[in-house]
């Protein structure tokens, strides 16, 4: 786990810097991490289910769902602000032209409209995309300041959004498997989790509807 977290940071980096960055990539990138995890999840399952049986596999799937959910989340809220604060990745879902998803097809297509639907769904501010993208080609004189007025607001929320980031998560299992007690990770990914990505996405509807306040007043 350690060395997939070297190299899965390493690649969106790379894309970023050389803006090399693909639909494609974000579905293989999605996908390395899910494989990650499920791995991961199916062998504390089986340890589990040495003692405990065969029913820790609730938990255990339950603990994944809500693991995707709060990963589709916090990578919108990532690639959103990377999008309107510098310029780079690429456009958030609802602003994307038709002809950038022509290149996918078959199962590509299939996993990431699956998967930016689910990021929507768990809350992508749709809204602030419009207005953002609105204010941005009304004003093209004033792109760098706009950008830099979204940055100073949202810089410090994508900072708390890194504790739905995998680090945290991989910190969790390490705390929870050096306790000898790996259902406290699925307890806490069912619950405690799920409850720091409902605040979050609170937050950050009341701060996007905040700046939209913000950018319509100037």
């Amino acid at each position: 786990m350690i060395v997939w977290h070297v190299m899965d940071g390493a690649d969106g980096q790379l894309a970023r810097l050389t803006n090399t960055q693909s639909e494609i990539g974000k579905v293989l990138d999605g996908i390395c991490d899910y494989v990650t995890f499920i791995t991961v999840y199916l062998a504390l399952a089986l340890a589990m289910g040495r003692q405990d049986g065969v029913f820790v596999i609730v938990p255990v799937v339950l603990a994944g769902a809500c693991h995707a959910a709060q990963s589709a989340a916090y990578e919108a809220q990532r690639q959103d602000y990377v999008f309107w604060a510098w310029g780079r990745g690429v456009a958030p879902f609802p602003l994307r032209p038709a002809e950038g998803q022509a290149k996918l097809s078959g199962l590509f297509a299939l996993l990431l409209s699956t998967y930016e639907r689910l990021q929507r769904f768990m809350g992508r501010d749709t809204g602030l995309d419009q207005v953002m993208q609105a204010k941005l080609a009304a004003n093209p004189a004033a792109d760098e300041a706009i950008r830099a007025r979204y940055r100073a607001r949202f810089a410090p929320a994508i900072r708390l959004w890194s504790i739905m980031s995998s680090n945290y998560r991989t910190l969790t299992i390490f705390i929870c498997a050096l306790l000898q007690m790996p259902m406290l990770f699925f307890v806490f990914e069912i619950f405690g989790f799920s409850l720091i990505l409902f605040i979050l996405a609170r937050q950050q509807a009341s701060r996007a509807a905040q700046f939209m306040a913000e950018l319509n007043a100037v």
